[in-house]
């Protein structure tokens, strides 16, 4: 019988393995060879697992960099050159900008080093070595004293550990240098990562927004595009090429590796792979959480945003000045909207929530076979979790979206007790550097992108929906005053905080500077309102953090019981923004019936599209022009069209933006811009028949590095065939 028993039981897991397509998944570069190489071989790739990943000598993911916070980037020349995607340069492409040199309208390009651009604040990382550390991190939890605790999923306890693994004389011999050790599958496994950070990174070229970010919001997150999304950057290092901050004597970085790049393309069904840093994905949700993400998180972002981004967008058309200060903030808050909109119909279309039911029984039968109780316990812990948080992650993402993220204001400085203490007292020393320091302060919320009239309009839409929908008993305690002082009167109330605050404009700031009183400070109703914003948003946290140590726990145990039951090929970590690798194919989809749409898409489309009156699909007459001659010198297709961009079934997701896309001999074909909006949810779960990864065609970029803005200088340095 128990025989009979293990044979079943094979046969019942060995049935779950169907569940990775070869297409799916975001797979650690040190695990490549173990788990999916043999697939990736299958498909067309000519590499071995060194070449794309050696932990002692140089591979091809050191020529993958961090770019920025949140985007990849890729070194395609000896001496530094990076692309990376338009919309990931884009805010230091705005702040570049002004009426006089507008940037984000007309482009930019440097004919020589000496005219790149230098942008403080911006960092380029690359991933030195990855190191398996799960044996030192648990004989740490182990000896942990708080061992009921986060700490094992805990990024600052883990990073003392990184250091301490590491060595203070590493550290301070190697410059720009850092470590961190990130938790995997719930915490089921640790990679610690050696990372170098450069500081000195320089714009060099960037099309046009009517390229760069042609479609805009209609064609975010839709195939077919056909945007020019990329930019292109420069990192410097000091005589020795190690990290430094910018100075005029830094010199170009002689990198060790970059990337060729190919201008012959792929065709339907070829092997394609990308390698980049995703953010995050959600592959072990339960049911529970599936539905908490549309139900709640995603609902409620799609009705905020979009009723925010209609007010902003009013005020971004009427006055150009605006425009460039809210650019960057209306195409981030759209960005997401989007992608909310998208995942719910991938849930509703493909039953998510019944897919996540079907694995957890699954689970549970399993785990009855093999007598493991504490996978189906922590099943149950979860679905209870989910369901003893609701009221309070609806009220939190309300807040979030509303009032926090959706008016500028709620974020006035309101750590003011220092200053209050330094005029309260005697010394006039104190109080000069508390003033001057309130004054940094302010002069951060009222910057060059910010507009009082703007979030004043903003402001009266924001409020008058968060109160139609959140009980007054559970809003921030000051919005009695809504009530009391103004009758409920929403646009009086925002029109009497502007006009009397502080921090309402640079005339009522610099009064008060002139003579800064503690009871002004104390009774300034925008600095009232912010307080109690994020006091609200306080008590929020601190309330939802009461479920995060059962939660933590109860996943860790339900992955683990997950990992067991598949088997190690079977399963990648969810993105965390480590460098990953994901591959596939070519090809087009069909998103409904009768209806189909291919894998390529040219310059025609960017033609057809045109419409001189809406400026997401404004056609620079320097564009149109080449197109008329035909001008598209080598990089055209074999039927003379010129190629703009492609899809692939890569699994990407943000963070994926900037990423490389490589042929089977790992040459650079395209940059990865984006995903269509039928495969938005595959950051929950994979949709092989919708989801597709939008690219960037490599033999573009160079058509408009090298035929639009006439810099061939750049290409010269490239390894181009």
């Amino acid at each position: 019988m128990l025989k009979i028993r293990v044979f079943l039981l094979f046969v019942f897991v060995g049935g779950l393995f169907v569940q990775t397509r070869a297409d799916e998944g975001m797979w650690l570069l040190p695990l490549l060879k173990q788990q999916r190489f043999a697939e990736m071989q299958a498909l067309g790739l000519k590499l071995q697992d060194y070449d794309i990943y050696h932990p002692d000598n140089s591979s091809l993911k050191d020529a993958v960099v961090v770019f920025g916070s949140g985007c990849t980037g890729e070194v395609v020349s000896p001496n530094g050159l990076v692309l990376t995607n338009h919309h990931c340069g884009y805010s230091w492409i705005q702040q570049q900008s002004s009426l006089a040199h507008d940037y984000l309208t007309d482009g930019f390009w440097a004919m020589t080093k000496a005219q790149e651009l230098p942008n403080p604040g911006l960092t380029v990382t690359f991933i030195e070595k990855i190191e398996d550390v799960t044996d030192y991190v648990l004989s740490h939890l182990k000896q942990d004293p708080d061992s009921t605790g986060m700490n094992f999923l805990s990024p600052r306890y883990l990073n003392n550990l990184a250091r301490e693994k590491t060595g203070p004389a590493f550290l301070q011999e190697h410059i720009g240098v850092e470590v961190e050790i990130k938790p995997f599958y719930g915490g089921n496994q640790y990679f610690m990562f050696t990372k170098k950070i450069y500081s000195d990174v320089r714009l060099v070229g960037a099309p046009p927004s009517s390229i760069g970010k042609f479609g805009a919001d209609t064609d975010n997150w839709m195939w077919p595009r056909h945007t020019g999304d990329f930019s292109v950057f420069r990192i410097y290092a000091d005589a020795n090429g190690n990290p430094a901050p910018y100075s005029e004597t830094n010199v170009p970085l002689h990198p060790k590796r970059w990337f060729k790049i190919s201008t012959q393309g792929i065709e339907d069904d070829d092997f394609a792979m990308m390698i980049g840093f995703p953010g995050r994905t959600y592959k072990y949700y339960t049911s529970w959480e599936v539905a908490e993400r549309r139900d709640i998180d995603n609902a409620v972002r799609i009705n905020i945003r979009n009723l925010r981004q209609e007010a902003m967008l009013e005020e971004m058309l009427k006055d150009p000045a605006v425009r460039i200060q809210y650019a960057s903030k209306y195409a981030s808050s759209t960005n997401a909207y989007k992608n909310a909109i998208g995942t719910n119909w991938a849930i509703n279309k493909r039953n998510f929530e019944q897919v996540k039911r079907e694995e957890q029984e699954k689970l549970i039968l399993w785990s009855k076979q093999l007598d493991k109780p504490e996978y189906p316990k922590a099943i149950q812990t979860l679905e209870r979790i989910v369901s003893a948080r609701k009221d309070l992650r609806f009220r939190s993402w309300m807040l979030d979206e509303a009032l926090s993220r959706g008016i500028e204001f709620a974020s006035a400085p309101v750590t003011l007790k220092p200053l209050i203490d330094a005029l309260n007292g005697k010394d006039k020393a104190a109080q000069e550097k508390e003033i001057h320091f309130f004054s940094t302060l302010v002069n951060h919320f009222l910057n060059k992108n910010y507009s009082p009239e703007t979030d004043m309009k903003i402001a009266k839409v924001m409020l008058k929906e968060y109160r139609s929908i959140i009980p007054a008993a559970s809003q921030p305690a000051y919005f009695a005053q809504i009530d009391k002082q103004y009758k409920g009167d929403i646009d009086r109330f925002v029109e009497a905080i502007f006009k009397h605050s502080i921090f309402g404009s640079e005339t009522n700031f610099n009064a008060f500077i002139k003579h800064p009183t503690v009871k002004a400070l104390e009774k300034d109703p925008m600095f009232l309102f912010a307080k109690s914003v994020q006091d609200e948003r306080k008590a929020l946290t601190e309330a939802l953090n009461t479920f995060d140590t059962d939660y933590a726990s109860a996943h860790h145990d339900y992955v683990k019981g997950l990992l067991e039951m598949y088997g190690d090929r079977a399963n990648f970590p969810d993105a965390n923004s480590t460098l990953r690798l994901t591959y596939g194919q070519k090809k087009g989809y069909a998103p409904r019936d009768a209806d189909y749409y291919q894998s390529q898409t040219t310059l025609e489309g960017v033609m057809e599209k045109e419409d001189p009156n809406n400026w997401e699909f404004v056609v620079p007459q320097r564009l149109k022009d080449l197109y008329d001659a035909r001008d598209f010198g080598p990089y055209c297709l074999k039927d003379g069209r010129m190629p703009v961009a492609f899809a692939a079934t890569t699994h990407s997701t943000g963070g994926n933006s900037g990423s490389p896309v490589l042929n089977n001999k790992g040459e650079l074909i395209g940059i990865n811009f984006d995903r269509n909006w039928e495969g938005v949810g595959g950051d929950l779960q994979y949709l092989p028949d919708y989801q597709r990864s939008i690219i960037v065609d490599i033999r573009y970029v160079l058509f408009i590095i090298d035929k639009y803005a006439g810099a061939v200088h750049l290409l010269e340095e490239m390894d181009v065939k």
